[in-house]
């Protein structure tokens, strides 16, 4: 599913992502909550890191989409895909 959404626009990638339980699990780690959050506060923690109003800005704003993909690969290292995560700039 990776290579799949690499190919997608952030928008799209964070759309897809939220919807999915690992991610939704990760949201609620982050946010240190128990279990996985749902779809919706999923998405309010993507605006939220990603200093956006709307996941649409991911594809407009350039630094967001550049927190959006440093978000990304903060996931993938915390599903155990990648070895670590690069820095992020705070929005």
């Amino acid at each position: 599913m990776s290579r799949v959404l690499d190919n997608l626009p952030p928008a799209q990638q964070a759309g897809i992502l939220c919807g999915q339980d690992p991610f939704r699990i990760f949201a609620a780690s982050r946010l240190q909550i128990p279990g996985a959050v749902t779809a919706t506060a999923a998405a309010e923690f993507v605006r939220r890191e990603c200093g956006v109003c709307s996941r649409a800005e991911l594809d407009r704003d350039g630094d967001a989409a550049a927190r959006w993909q440093a978000l990304r690969t903060e996931y993938d290292a915390w599903r155990g895909r990648i070895a670590s995560p690069r820095e992020r700039t705070q929005p």
